[in-house]
């Protein structure tokens, strides 16, 4: 890699910053890089830690084209030492933000970044803002008893899954880069007393904001409604300039479009089978995108009460079949920490009830284009896809490879359980177990999609084109990501680097890429890190 030599066209030290958050609210007066509560401040003023050796190992060419960085810009030295965190542009203004949150449905007072240093926004040629933030860059003032550092392990998976998301259709924030420290960080993988090092490493956020639920909820935790009503005044004239100058009225409409785009977001988690682990409030975004991408994982066996999260075993509290819920009871504690700027909860309980029937109609819209159906016909669309959901759990059954497959079931009944069934035979874990009443109530109900899709009048190829379209074949399987990850530890990124360029596109068929669209391998069952994984990162 070599550093240019003059400042050229969608170089680095063109990135034009324009840091209104730092700007235009309060700062920490205090400068100095202690934990520490922090009062009055939406953020504290902190520089990445300066690590030994950055080395760039991915970039994502997309979200570097939005930037308006070039390819030379982001294979130069400079690309490495600035997203490493050892140097700053022109312009920068780094930060970490103050905010609380519910962890597991308790309130947990001040969290904030603590291992994330927003490094600016930068304001792109189409008037696009976007923050640029480190993950993993060292200590801030948030990190309580932490080192503020992450490894190799984590920060591939997020890199990857921020990436893979987007392609997906899924509302999430970006990732441009994933660069190794030259660092060891010791890390307990697994809580259980056997830490050990691991090669440390740090992404590069993008989002348009990276503002949360808790932003909101340390202000009115700490009855700071002046504080609260700057912040909220601030995110609605940048992030939500459509709906006017901050009022009454425009509150109102703020909060229902949080509502819905969070209810839109959650939709595209159960369409494509994504299960976040930690849908904690502080890990909500404002602005309905996926964020902090930690024990996540996609469903393989359709179970709708897996967790991916080792922490939520017991509980289950984040389980698949329960985002939808969990969203709206995150949503009720935002409501309860806005209440400070509202005249009153009239508003804000119109759009929880919302929250509801707008997830509603979205899901079986969005299930009705999963099953290549024109619309959806609530007479007979609801009990097709209750059935469905049912039958999907008599045998370990792969949603992934269940969905894609069907688009290839004809319209003509046969008379056979088994060959009725025959399509989607490679969706089956244990096709042994399909036997008796389990046989023959997937084969009825195969029967019965058959027959609603006869009744829609839509043509064999126009119906696979469209399930094709919103059934992914390629999802990112957690065996996928310890395979790249185990070697890009050994110095190998051929991996991350071929499974990014494969995640952006996941609807594709990519011929010679079929291994990755099988069934989760045997081996991986109960693998760490393939089958549940910790927050340790």
């Amino acid at each position: 890699m070599s550093t240019a030599s003059s400042i050229s066209p969608g170089s680095l030290n063109d990135l034009p910053f324009d840091n209104r958050f730092t700007r235009e609210l309060p700062a920490d007066p205090n400068l100095v890089n202690s934990r520490r509560q922090v009062q009055g401040a939406c953020y504290s003023r902190v520089l990445p830690t300066v690590v030994a050796s950055p080395q760039i190992i991915a970039y994502s060419a997309e979200v570097a084209e939005i930037l308006g960085l070039s390819r030379e810009a982001c294979e130069s030295e400079q690309f490495a030492a600035v997203f490493g965190g050892n140097q700053q542009l022109p312009g920068m203004d780094p930060f970490a933000m103050c905010y609380g949150g519910h962890q597991f449905g308790n309130w947990a007072g001040q969290l904030g970044d603590g291992r994330a240093i927003n490094l600016g926004e930068v304001r792109n040629q189409q008037g696009q803002h976007w923050t640029l933030q480190l993950k993993g860059a060292g200590p801030t003032p948030y990190s309580r008893t932490a080192d503020g550092l992450a490894v190799l392990r984590s920060s591939v998976r997020e890199f990857l899954c921020s990436e893979a998301m987007y392609h997906l259709g899924v509302p999430t924030t970006r990732a441009l880069s994933l660069t190794l420290s030259g660092e060891k960080v010791m890390r307990d993988m697994f809580y259980d007393g056997n830490a050990a090092y691991e090669p440390g490493a740090i992404v590069c956020r993008v989002a348009p904001s990276f503002t949360r639920f808790g932003n909101f909820q340390i202000f009115a935790a700490r009855n700071d409604d002046e504080t609260l009503r700057r912040l909220v005044d601030f995110t609605i004239k940048n992030d939500f300039p459509h709906l006017g100058e901050p009022s009454q009225e425009t509150y109102a409409r703020w909060f229902e479009e949080i509502c819905r785009t969070t209810a839109e977001m959650v939709a595209h988690w159960m369409r494509v089978g994504f299960v976040h682990g930690v849908m904690n409030t502080d890990n909500m975004s404002i602005l309905g995108l996926t964020i902090d991408y930690g024990p996540y994982g996609w469903l393989e066996d359709y179970d709708s009460t897996w967790t991916p999260n080792t922490t939520d075993a017991s509980g289950r509290r984040y389980r698949f079949g329960n985002q939808p819920t969990v969203a709206h009871w995150n949503l009720y504690q935002l409501a309860n920490a806005l209440l400070g700027v509202f005249d009153g909860p009239e508003p804000l309980e119109q759009a929880l009830e919302m929250y509801s029937t707008h997830y509603e109609a979205t899901i079986q819209s969005m299930m009705a284009e999963k099953l290549g159906l024109k619309e959806f016909e609530p007479t007979t669309d609801k009990d097709i896809i209750k059935e469905l959901l049912e039958v999907l759990q008599l045998v370990e059954t792969d949603m992934t490879i269940f969905f894609r497959q069907l688009s290839n079931i004809g319209i003509v009944n046969a008379d056979d359980d088994a060959d009725c069934l025959s399509p989607l035979k490679a969706a089956w874990y244990k096709p042994e177990q399909l036997i008796g009443d389990k046989l023959s109530r997937i084969a009825n109900w195969v029967r019965s999609y058959r027959n609603r899709v006869q009744q829609d009048g839509t043509t064999e190829e126009s119906r696979a084109t469209k399930m094709n379209s919103v059934n992914p074949k390629y999802v990112l399987r957690n065996y996928m990501a310890v395979l790249a990850i185990e070697k890009s530890e050994q110095g190998d990124h051929s991996l991350v680097n071929e499974l990014l360029e494969l995640l952006r596109h996941p609807y594709d068929e990519q011929p010679g890429k079929e291994e990755f669209a099988e069934k989760r391998p045997e081996w991986a069952r109960t693998r760490p890190g393939c089958s549940m994984l910790s927050c340790s990162s």
